[in-house]
């Protein structure tokens, strides 16, 4: 998660559309798997992490960020939750990368890292953009450096040690929109521009339509191998 977009979003983040969608559909991704203690690797304001805290029986919750400006500790749903620069070895079973493969320059290489620091056993929940089509203006201000199809961050999970559980796409019921979005862009678009990031703070109306769209896709969330703005990927250390 960008600190980028916290900072665009602030405490109404609880409230778009997007993150609200995103969160249920990590919930619904992990089904019954059960944590006991979490690490959140670019967690940014630790949004995913803290929702795992107060609707699981986990422990609590490591966020590594290199974008902290110093190490501090707080807490959710009554569970400590440690902000990081960096770690070392961790007992942790679950550990969360969303948005955070698409910054690196070696996605495998941060991948196996990480890999290296929790035991055997822990699983592993990636959520990346999809399609290199849909790069924009938005994918240039948060630095990305790619946008995967599904099968591509697949294999970067299995190229860093894991095993691939399942991968789907998200976001499906959106992706015309956004589509037609970033073709407007390119033709109309001026070269000289800034780049700017798309999100912003949206009405209740318009977040409440678009996070009910989003929530039909819920129940079919793990058969779509079709299309998608995100792709998730659920993985298992040996």
């Amino acid at each position: 998660m960008d600190l980028k977009e916290t900072d665009i979003l602030g405490e109404h983040i609880d409230e778009h559309w997007y993150y609200r969608s995103k969160r249920a559909a990590m919930q619904k991704f992990l089904g019954d798997i059960r944590p006991a203690s979490i690490l959140d690797v670019g967690a940014g304001s630790g949004f995913f992490s803290r929702a795992l805290l107060e609707s699981t029986a986990a422990r609590d919750a490591w966020c590594v960020d290199i974008s902290y400006p110093e190490d501090s500790d707080d807490s959710a749903g009554g569970k400590p939750i440690r902000f990081r620069r960096a770690v070392d070895q961790l007992d942790t079973d679950l550990v969360l990368l969303m948005d955070v493969l698409e910054h690196v320059d070696d996605d495998v290489g941060l991948l196996a890292d990480y890999v290296g620091k929790v035991p055997a056993g822990a699983h592993f929940l990636i959520s990346v953009p999809a399609f290199s089509c849909l790069w924009s203006d938005h994918d240039v201000f948060l630095e990305h450096k790619r946008r995967y199809r599904l099968h591509e961050i697949e294999r970067v999970a299995a190229n860093a040690g894991l095993q691939v559980l399942r991968g789907s796409y998200y976001f499906g019921a959106v992706f015309p929109i956004a589509a037609s979005l970033r073709l407007l862009e390119r033709c109309y678009g001026k070269a000289e521009r800034q780049p700017q990031s798309q999100l912003k703070r949206h009405s209740p109306l318009v977040n409440a339509t678009l996070n009910a769209l989003c929530a039909i896709e819920l129940p079919v969330l793990a058969s779509n191998r079709f299309a998608g703005l995100t792709a998730f990927c659920l993985a298992r250390k040996p």
